[in-house]
């Protein structure tokens, strides 16, 4: 097993997360498979392919559930909030909305009070598809955690949050170019 390397702490005014006190990882050294990003990536793939595979008789895939469910839940209603909160570009969140429309599943209606805006709105066929979809996550969620107990839920969750933080905490805003659009 790997030991952690010290690195000495960094004082700075901005008291932000990302500011490690110990290096887990050096070039030299560093394999993959021990990484924890590969690990969260597997699992991510392995949940992933698990939960399309048990909405395979929906015709689901799992490009189009998330944005399903997502409109079902009210996250989004707009093709750019859909593409945001899925994490896709616009273009793509078209195409994908043009596959859910053809089955049935939704309709794009023009906004009566901004005649630019598209709402996006789940038909009954839908809402019926989008209402099995809680089950599939909790269901295939709860075999990946098999043998944890209720506290290493919770820390497993806690460990998991703190890296998403430390995650946005280092997102780098874009240079500013002084462009014309610019305020």
């Amino acid at each position: 097993m790997k030991t952690p390397i010290e690195t000495p702490a960094v004082d700075n005014a901005d008291p932000s997360p990302v500011s490690p006190a110990i290096t887990f990882y050096e070039a030299d050294r560093y394999l993959p498979e021990e990484s924890v990003g590969y690990l969260m990536r597997r699992i991510l793939n392995m949940v992933s392919s698990e939960v399309e595979r048990q909405l395979e008789p929906s015709g689901l895939t799992n490009a189009q559930w998330l944005p399903l469910y997502k409109l079902s839940i009210g996250m989004a209603s707009t093709v750019a909030e859909l593409a945001f909160e899925s994490q896709v570009d616009a273009g793509a969140m078209t195409r994908l909305l043009d596959r859910l429309e053809a089955k049935g599943l939704c309709q794009r209606v023009r906004s009566l009070s901004d005649r630019r805006v598209v709402n996006i709105e789940l038909t009954e066929a839908g809402r019926q598809a989008a209402a099995g979809i809680p089950a599939v996550l909790c269901q295939v969620q709860n075999t990946h955690l098999a043998g944890f107990n209720a506290e290493e839920f919770e820390a497993l969750k806690g460990f998991l949050r703190r890296i998403y933080n430390n995650a946005q905490a280092s997102i780098v805003p874009p240079i500013s170019t002084g462009g014309p659009h610019e305020a």
